[in-house]
């Protein structure tokens, strides 16, 4: 059984909060957001390829990545990391390029909880405009991010 996420877009601003918790140490969990190739089994839908073109987790560092489902369409996601404190702190732009100038700042807090057994990951998404958060959301968001959670669930917990 995985946790639940809870996404939060509160009405009429440009913001969406994701909280999650997970079943591992916080240097776990933050070894699967370091880690590129970590990272390219589990973010995203189910049933997506990824390709990593680039993905600099350091302050100033840069990532690019693209997600082709089975269908063959690609979605490609690009940012810069601009602060980033390893097991405390990500800061980041991120764009999809399917919905350009749609840039958001993003924050992604790391919180070791129940004695260092378990760990929380708060995440803050701001946009310039109400509606280009609203078309995050409606392009499936919550989708990609639920499933990828569910999938870093599985690679935390190691071979079955």
């Amino acid at each position: 059984m995985t946790n639940p996420v809870t996404i939060t877009a509160p009405e009429g601003l440009p913001f969406i909060e994701i909280v999650r918790e997970f079943d591992a140490p916080l240097a776990a969990v933050y070894n699967a957001y370091a880690d590129p190739q970590l990272v390219a089994q589990w973010l995203g839908p189910n049933g997506y390829e990824m390709h990593l073109e680039a993905y600099d987790l350091t302050s100033g560092g840069r990532y690019r990545y693209v997600h082709t489902n089975p269908a063959g369409d690609r979605f490609a996601f690009a940012g810069v990391f601009h602060t980033v404190r390893p097991e405390e702190l990500i800061i980041q732009t991120f764009e999809w390029e399917g919905m350009p100038d749609a840039v958001s700042l993003e924050t992604l807090r790391f919180e070791s909880i129940d004695e260092g057994t378990r760990t929380r990951i708060t995440g803050w998404s701001v946009y310039p405009q109400v509606e280009w958060r609203d078309g995050m959301v409606q392009n499936g968001m919550e989708h990609g991010v639920r499933e990828g959670y569910e999938r870093l669930d599985a690679l935390l917990a190691g071979p079955a």
